[in-house]
């Protein structure tokens, strides 16, 4: 029971906080992630054993040259082409049985560059449309990824045989997995009639890139996890564990949805 108190407590203290910043303004929002971007970096060098400052400072330099060139279509389609390129690399990776755990420095920069630091970016630059800061995308995105999750579970828990990715997560399902989707559709159409921002075809296309792509980020975090053979990625969320756990997904999916509204639509 107290476990269960500790970790209601600790996830609504992070949902107010992450949906009023969302809701404030621009600069709430960009200020509350930046700042969840370090404490990220600092949980995932930890986890890869890696004491290192070169990160931070490409963290800030990425922001500052995305917030001073956002206009440029060339550079931020060379990052863009940089971050998902990273994001397919470790979504192949999830179904090779060797051991893909970076071992040197140059290797563990170059995830960290292009498994978080371009994944924040995105996910910063984001609801920034035409130079008009659109809070529906974000928040929109923060519910398709609550809604996923609870479903997947809630599924997968009374209905779940079929194990999804074992060796990474034995605990998923198929039935969960596909529970998860469908719902999110759901939440969509819901938030299509509500809100007009986009056309429904455009939600549950985003919908469906959240839940699949959702998934995925959250099982290529539960791969590093178990490389090397951590529970949680850090202790500041109670019940819990570290803040990267509970934005493994929407960092995974961000350049992929930047791509679709900035580059598709």
């Amino acid at each position: 029971m107290r476990n269960l108190l500790k970790r209601g407590t600790s996830g609504l203290i992070y949902a107010v906080l992450f949906i009023s910043a969302i809701l404030y303004s621009k600069e709430s929002y960009v200020t509350l992630v930046s700042l969840f971007g370090l404490v990220c970096i600092w949980e995932f060098l930890k986890l890869l054993n890696f004491k290192n400052i070169i990160p931070y400072i490409v963290f800030i330099s990425i922001l500052f040259l995305s917030f001073s060139n956002y206009n440029s279509q060339l550079l931020m389609t060379i990052l863009l082409v940089i971050s998902l390129t990273g994001s397919i690399q470790l979504l192949i990776q999830l179904y090779t049985k060797k051991n893909n755990f970076p071992s040197n420095t140059i290797q563990k920069i170059d995830i960290s560059i292009r498994y978080l630091l371009l994944s924040f970016a995105f996910l910063i630059l984001l609801p920034v449309v035409n130079g008009e800061y659109q809070e529906s995308i974000i928040l929109s995105l923060v519910i398709f990824i609550w809604v996923n999750d609870s479903f997947a579970f809630l599924v997968g828990k009374n209905f779940g045989k079929r194990k999804l990715f074992e060796s990474v997560s034995p605990k998923k399902t198929i039935e969960g997995f596909l529970g998860g989707v469908f719902f999110t559709v759901i939440a969509a159409i819901i938030i299509s009639f509500n809100i007009d921002f986009l056309s429904i075809t455009h939600w549950i296309v985003l919908s469906l890139i959240v839940s699949i792509l959702g998934t995925t980020g959250d099982l290529v975090e539960s791969k590093f996890k178990r490389q090397a053979n951590i529970k949680d990625s850090g202790t500041i969320m109670p019940g819990h564990g570290g803040l990267l756990d509970r934005l493994d997904s929407l960092l995974f999916v961000a350049p992929f949805v930047y791509l679709y509204i900035h580059y598709i639509i």
